[in-house]
């Protein structure tokens, strides 16, 4: 490990007096590139500074401690040791969790999609708000949303919504809200006041560029037709939706959002470049599995994770057997600390597996 610490320190120095070539800063592409690498490296090497720090004044006490007589210098000095001893650890716990390899797609901004389940219009009103605690949790995070396409119910639930959250990072902290979520709560339209239990499927998709996937236009069929909306409402006169096929997987993408025939193909087409990059993730993950013999990444898009109890008050990710009394705060987008405890877990389990 600390072979590969001092490479990167050493890499991190190069690049800092790359980067200040003139020659370099002309090449603009050159200049962002090695921009990037020095920003990918330097929390490693920020963090590796403070360990050699540490070790440092560690170092320094067990040379007093050797050389000391005195009882009650000893023990005092003794003691400054072992808190030592102790911070070294944890900055050596840090740079091992820093050096694990890192997801490609961590940095990207996502595409979310949240379908209505099991339990008809109450599934369809708790993926509202689903959609609002994402939505909610962005805006605390200073990321954008975007809406690409919405289903919509006569009760103001959501059959089937897509939308974008554009920022730095968006991937790293939601890519584990992929899967089943549980409601149980009393419906406003249930007169006898019995808990219901429904479920909404959220996908959580890196976004990706055109130059990541390579799509050909030979296997697209492009439909348009007029756009709708529940009861009859907001029907357009012409015909801006959009639905495109990929012959190749079936997958089907429809966009409606817009008035503009060309912006729902737009945002059609970026759905389809994200949901073709995760199926093929999929499968890449599915071979690792199979020669690991063990489950790669979030885990199966169908697992019940988490269970939103509304008589109680609680939420419970049934992953890592985490349960928070505070439903109103993660439903209002407080959700970091459920988030924090779901990376710590994985990373945890990363080290496990590379130990």
């Amino acid at each position: 490990m600390f072979d590969k610490l001092s490479f990167l320190e050493e890499r991190y120095n190069k690049l800092c007096s790359e980067i200040s070539d003139p020659a370099v800063i002309a090449d603009q592409q050159k200049f962002r590139t090695l921009c990037k690498e020095q920003s990918d490296i330097l929390p490693i090497v920020e963090q590796y500074k403070l360990y050699k720090e540490q070790q440092q004044r560690v170092d320094e006490a067990k040379q007093m401690l050797d050389e000391t007589l005195d009882k009650e210098f000893r023990e005092l000095v003794q003691s400054e040791y072992d808190e030592g001893r102790e911070k070294l650890e944890q900055h050596q716990e840090q740079l091992r969790v820093l050096l694990l390899p890192k997801d490609p797609n961590d940095e990207k901004s996502v595409i979310v999609e949240i379908r209505g389940g099991a339990g008809g219009d109450e599934a369809a009103l708790f993926a509202g708000d689903l959609f609002r605690m994402y939505s909610m949790y962005a805006e605390t995070r200073h990321w954008g949303v975007e809406m690409l396409n919405l289903n919509a119910t006569e009760l103001g639930g959501i059959k089937e919504i897509s939308f974008g959250i554009n920022g730095k990072g968006a991937y790293s902290r939601l890519k584990y809200e992929s899967g089943v979520h549980r409601v149980q709560r009393i419906p406003s339209t249930e007169s006898g006041g019995r808990i219901h239990t429904s479920t909404v499927t959220v996908a959580v998709l890196p976004e990706v560029e055109e130059v990541e996937i390579d799509i050909g236009a030979n296997d697209l069929r492009i439909d348009v037709f007029r756009a709708g909306g529940p009861g009859g409402q907001y029907v357009n006169t012409t015909d801006s939706a959009v639905r495109i096929t990929h012959i190749p997987t079936g997958l089907v993408v429809s966009c409606q959002d817009e008035k503009s025939q060309h912006k729902n193909k737009e945002k059609a087409m970026k759905i389809l470049r994200s949901r073709l990059y995760d199926v093929l993730q999929e499968q890449q993950n599915a071979e690792i599995a199979k020669q690991r013999k063990s489950q790669v990444g979030t885990g199966d898009r169908s697992e019940r994770i988490r269970t939103y109890n509304y008589p109680q008050g609680r939420v419970s990710d049934h992953r890592i057997g985490l349960t928070l009394h505070k439903l109103d705060a993660v439903l209002n987008g407080e959700m970091d600390e459920l988030i924090n405890a779901l990376i710590t877990h994985y990373q945890a389990e990363k080290l496990k597996n590379n130990s």
